[in-house]
């Protein structure tokens, strides 16, 4: 039995794993490379991020009720084919930063696949199962922006390849992140919103408070080291603050173009308020941020984000966020109430941001407080394995399920916990 699809009634556990037909199910994604993780592991390592060792037992498990299942990962830093020791095939395309697709058209035929998962947006592959139709469903993580002229040829070429009849499915990470499929004019009854597992919650830490030792504010960031995610704009907005004499301190977390943004930081002459951290275990993310006093998400609004599991993070540590206005992040961060909420790519206002909460201890406090119900709010039934395994399986009753989940279900209709703002006089008021 799946551990991650336990199920109490017999008959419907008998039902999920109905034996499909013989299947060799390749899964593409763009990054992550499934064996360098699974060595990790091997080795007795820790994650590097958010349920990659749910994502490397999930794919293990699902190739019990396949022929085979394999992953083709197109940035690795060398072109391997191998068979791993848990039975699943990694194929890694070697391409260090730009991805070839005609190169992995190549080498997904090779394959031969007669079912395909796609873990990445690809015009390119989408086309290549259409055409040759191999039944396949798209996992996402990903946001659809509809501005600018190309974009919306763009996208509006990559919905009609997804509205097609052989790509049966279209997952994305959390609902505001599937509803901008069907924003470009993908089937919303194809749309199945998804999410990992959560192990930790807001129920793990107290509300906070503000502190009163009149040391230096610590700032946290925890993503890739680029400048989508509004790294730039960080350092640039502590330079600030540095100017105004407001103490603060930022460490960074991830991998990324460090040296670049070292470099940054010390033409703004900010190093000693500075620290990157590299690569760190998951498992240490959420304390990291516990003991920071202010989470900083400032992601770019060209960055495609779903929504990122460090927003789920920081509410699960209690630490109030201050967020970019990223429209992925909008329906569900309240400026004011349950983040603070700047205008992305402008570094002046995150300094405000921060200085204004962290000079307000009720505002700070009312927003550590709200942490539970807005991380509440972002949970969903789906969870990738899940959705994957019941598409494998095609049984009648999986069908049924994965139509009771799609977006335009009333699932996703409920009206959410509400958060009461703060009274205007106990908070200022930022333009």
């Amino acid at each position: 039995m799946l551990k991650f699809l336990t199920r109490q009634d017999k008959t419907k556990r008998e039902l999920l794993f109905t034996q499909p037909k013989m299947i060799r199910l390749l899964i593409v994604q763009y990054a992550g490379d499934y064996r360098e993780t699974f060595y990790r592991f091997v080795e007795g390592k820790g994650e590097t991020y958010y349920a990659q060792k749910y994502s490397v037992d999930a794919v293990a498990e699902i190739g019990q009720y396949v022929e085979e299942v394999a992953t083709l990962c197109c940035l690795t830093e060398n072109p391997y084919d191998e068979k791993l020791s848990n039975g699943v095939r990694a194929i890694g395309a070697g391409m260090q930063r730009e991805v070839d697709f005609k190169k992995i058209l190549k080498l997904v035929e090779a394959y031969q696949p007669t079912h395909l998962i796609l873990r990445t947006p690809s015009a390119e592959l989408l086309r290549w199962a259409v055409h040759h139709k191999v039944p396949t469903i798209a996992t996402l993580a990903d946001s659809f922006s509809v501005k600018g002229l190309r974009g919306k040829l763009k996208n509006l070429y990559l919905a009609f390849l997804l509205n097609n009849k052989h790509i049966h499915w279209i997952g994305n990470h959390g609902i505001t992140a599937s509803r901008s499929l069907t924003s470009i004019g993908v089937n919303s009854d194809k749309v199945i919103p998804w999410d990992w597992p959560h192990s930790v919650t807001p129920e793990s830490f107290p509300a906070k408070t503000l502190r009163t030792d009149g040391q230096p504010w610590n700032l946290m960031f925890i993503g890739s080291i680029i400048e989508g995610k509004g790294v730039g704009d960080a350092l640039e907005a502590v330079a600030a603050l540095k100017a105004r004499n407001f103490p603060v301190r930022l460490r960074l977390a991830g991998k990324g173009d460090i040296a670049h943004f070292q470099d940054i930081a010390r033409n703004l002459d900010i190093e000693d308020c500075v620290e990157f951290l590299g690569v760190i275990e998951n498992k240490a993310v959420v304390g990291l941020m516990q003991s920071a006093d202010l989470v900083l998400i400032p992601s770019r609004h060209e960055y495609p984000e779903g929504f990122p599991m460090a927003i789920y993070e920081a509410l699960c540590s209690r630490t109030p966020v201050i967020a970019s206005d990223h429209p992925m992040f909008l329906n569900h961060l309240k400026n004011n109430v349950s983040a603070m909420i700047f205008p992305a790519s402008n570094s002046a206002a995150l300094a405000d941001r921060v200085e204004q909460v962290l000079t307000n201890p009720d505002l700070y406090e009312r927003i550590s407080q709200t942490t539970y119900v807005t991380w509440n709010n972002l949970q969903i039934p789906v969870k990738w394995a899940e959705l994957v395994l019941r598409w494998v399986q095609n049984s009648p009753d999986n069908q049924a399920w994965l139509h009771q989940h799609c977006l335009s279900s009333e699932i996703y209709h409920q009206p959410e916990e509400t958060i009461a703002p703060m009274p205007v006089s106990q908070s200022v008021v930022m333009g």
